[in-house]
């Protein structure tokens, strides 16, 4: 297992309700240890971990999260002042009722309207999965490639459901050329990590992989220091 490999796809994640600075200023510094792809923070955070991280590492926040209901005209309005505070990567949420109802027009719309607000930044789409028949995720594996956004992504975390093979086995077969795939929610081992690169997602969103590496190197040096080394 390359771990390496694996932390430079990891979006090194802190998007609870009672995220703290302090909290924040520990996986910024965590996702430079161990050189993870980027941060995905609040955007409320964004000005404040861009000026801490400078360079070190990209700073990615989310829009219209985590419900995706909001109107496009507030989604472009936040992706418009997280960049402004210094973000590097937008995450959106779709507007799961309008897919549901099969106003495509409106889900294909918004998604282009943020991405010509994000320029040369980096657009996740998140499609949250687990609401969504096999039909509409084929449709908006479509719908992203159409839009010209960068990646699409299964999840926020914060439904039903993350995450699982099948759907990135599955958007890897109905994609188009150019857009990449981002797994996200409930990646718990380095042995799925992996698992969901073999099937070729480029980015994870998860918080659990940098603290698993942390636990086994707090587990060692305990063993360490009880030996009396």
């Amino acid at each position: 297992m390359n771990r390496d490999r694996i932390f430079g796809a990891v979006d090194h994640t802190l998007l609870a309700q009672d995220a703290t600075w302090g909290q924040i200023q520990e996986i910024c510094d965590d996702a430079i240890a161990y050189h993870t792809a980027s941060v995905c923070i609040p955007p409320s955070y964004v000005g404040a971990a861009k000026a801490y991280v400078g360079d070190r590492m990209k700073v990615c926040t989310v829009v219209g999260f985590p419900n995706g209901y909001n109107t496009t005209a507030s989604k472009v309005f936040e992706t418009e002042d997280a960049l402004e505070n210094g973000a590097d990567e937008i995450d959106m949420v779709i507007n799961i009722g309008d897919l549901k109802d099969r106003r495509y027009d409106r889900v294909l719309d918004e998604i282009r309207s943020i991405k010509a607000v994000c320029g040369e930044h980096v657009l996740k789409v998140i499609i949250e999965t687990c609401l969504l028949t096999e039909e509409e995720k084929i449709k908006m594996c479509q719908l992203v490639t159409e839009a010209g956004a960068d990646y699409i992504k299964t999840s926020t975390g914060f439904s039903k459901a993350g995450a699982t093979f099948e759907d990135i086995a599955l958007f890897g077969r109905h994609i188009g050329k150019g857009v990449k795939m981002k797994a996200a929610g409930g990646i718990a081992s380095f042995e799925d990590a992996e698992k969901f690169l073999d099937l070729g997602a480029k980015r994870l969103g998860t918080s659990r992989i940098v603290k698993l590496a942390k636990a086994e190197e707090d587990h060692g040096q305990k063993d360490v220091d009880q030996e009396g080394y």
